[in-house]
């Protein structure tokens, strides 16, 4: 396929959000540890959530996002190295912070579903690109 000056070709789009996706990842993971040392330090910071199904103490929580927040952001650094334990780590990870941001939809409505969007794109990115990212 050729492609004329000034048009993409197709992997341009998924190449440049499997960077954007390892940054994504890094950020997040630094957002996420930020999460729950707040839920940790205090839990007052968070309102109490009544009849929950997926009711957690909030310390729980707390830990939840603090080890998966410094995982996600070891990940993130290793797709922008363009590592392939990486990419594929990095669609596990961002499918279960999906999973746990869905959790924690009454805590925090509005970040909780933002992280979601995340998620999705990150997978989608780190799917759809087949060549490897090396930028640090």
């Amino acid at each position: 396929m050729t492609t004329t000056p000034g048009s993409t070709s197709p992997n341009a789009w998924a190449t440049g959000g499997s960077t954007f996706a390892g940054v994504l990842m890094a950020v997040n993971g630094v957002f996420s540890v930020f999460e729950g040392i707040a839920a940790l330090a205090k839990d007052e910071v968070y309102l109490p959530v009544g009849d929950y199904t997926f009711k957690f103490d909030l310390t729980a929580w707390g830990w939840i996002h603090l080890i998966l927040g410094v995982i996600v952001l070891v990940v993130g650094v290793a797709i922008l190295k363009g590592v392939q334990w990486g990419r594929v780590a990095g669609v596990v990870l961002a499918a279960i912070s999906v999973i746990f941001h869905f959790l924690w939809l009454p805590y925090q409505p509005l970040w909780a579903l933002i992280a979601i969007a995340i998620g999705v794109f990150v997978i989608w990115a780190l799917c759809t690109d087949r060549e490897p990212v090396r930028h640090i």
